[in-house]
């Protein structure tokens, strides 16, 4: 039998109301998960999630443990119904909620280090003003070399941010660097060029700055070897140890988001299924182009979920059976369909 990957969202997956299918589905856990993190942050993460406003939960000090937590909540509920990976993987801050279900990081530990992560890439955006876009038809080794025409002609930094599958890229960096690549690689045939509202740059050398305060903080916490496998998107590789999952959660800051990559690696190790955990719709998009005869899912809402219940031979909540398409129906499973959204940080 094939076997089942689950992948945890980055920034970008948050929307007003992205915890109800929680509040419906796990009312317990929900309710304990929520109020200890408000209790860790001091922050309202639950009248956040559900009522917004939007603009307060796009800030990144906000996203980033909303996301997080989220998703967190939401592998928990899998397992309650005995959903369980073989394999983990999370895009850019999805890779923290990866390293919880593998066992490496406490959930508590995760929050209070994606909430700094936030707080750190917002500050760096207040001193160095930073733009992030996407970019898609053109192939790799033309986008590096516009990105260094675009270096040249401004003077600023402008680099590629994420390989998300096999036409899509996200590229990072100062405000001007990046709308004059957007420009020439509009002007070099790309199909589609837009700049992504995130509220500053990720992935890139502007971050700098910000490594060595997050590996103080990475220092003070416990990490464990993973229990079971996790595989990087810094690196496209499993991580074996707790040193190489503090490394790869350092490197996140100014390394490529190798997605594309990542996920054919779990292909090519046997995973048949894919399973977005928590309140993105992006990955299992990219996931069904990358890997168009896997079974793909996602769990951001109580249908798509009912079909993962179906898929996976599971009951509801009330202990009825579940009510859903068989796997490879083509219920329940993203279509390769069109381009889907860029994914950041």
């Amino acid at each position: 039998m094939s076997m089942t990957a689950f992948v945890f969202p980055g920034q970008g997956s948050q929307r007003v109301g992205m915890a109800d299918v929680l509040r419906q589905e796990c009312p317990q856990l929900y309710a304990e998960r929520f109020a200890a993190a408000e209790e860790i942050l001091r922050i309202p993460l639950a009248e956040l999630c559900r009522e917004g406003p939007a603009e307060t939960l796009r800030a990144m000090p906000v996203t980033q443990p909303a996301v997080f937590l989220t998703s967190v909540v939401t592998y928990e509920m899998l397992r309650e119904r005995g959903i369980e990976p073989d394999v983990v993987a999370g895009h850019s801050l999805g890779e923290f909620a990866a390293m919880v279900a593998a066992g490496v990081l406490e959930w508590t530990d995760g929050l209070r280090l994606v909430r700094l992560r936030g707080e750190l890439m917002e500050s760096v955006n207040r001193t160095v003003p930073g733009s992030m876009g996407a970019v898609v038809g053109v192939a790799v080794g033309e986008l590096e070399r516009l990105c260094a025409q675009a270096r040249t002609e401004t003077g600023e930094v402008v680099e590629i941010a994420n390989h998300n599958d096999h036409r899509q890229y996200v590229v990072s960096g100062h405000v001007d660097g990046v709308a004059r690549l957007l420009e020439l690689a509009a002007g070099a045939g790309a199909e589609r060029v837009l700049t992504l509202e995130v509220g500053g740059s990720a992935h890139c050398s502007l971050l700098s700055g910000i490594e060595a305060e997050f590996a103080q903080a990475l220092a003070g916490v416990t990490l464990r070897d993973p229990a079971s496998e996790v595989v990087s998107a810094v690196t496209a590789a499993p991580v074996r140890s707790a040193r190489e999952a503090a490394e790869c959660l350092r490197r996140q800051f100014t390394s490529r988001v190798l997605w594309a990559d990542t996920v054919l690696r779990l292909a090519d190790g046997g995973v048949g299924r894919f399973v977005e955990v928590g309140p993105g719709k992006a990955l299992s998009r990219l996931c069904a182009r990358l890997c168009p005869e896997a079974e793909v899912h996602r769990t951001n809402d109580a249908a798509r979920l009912g079909r993962l219940y179906a898929a996976a031979g599971v009951t509801t909540r009330d202990g009825a059976a579940a009510d859903g398409s068989a796997p490879g129906s083509g219920h329940g499973t993203a279509a390769a369909g069109p381009v889907p959204g860029p994914v950041r940080g």
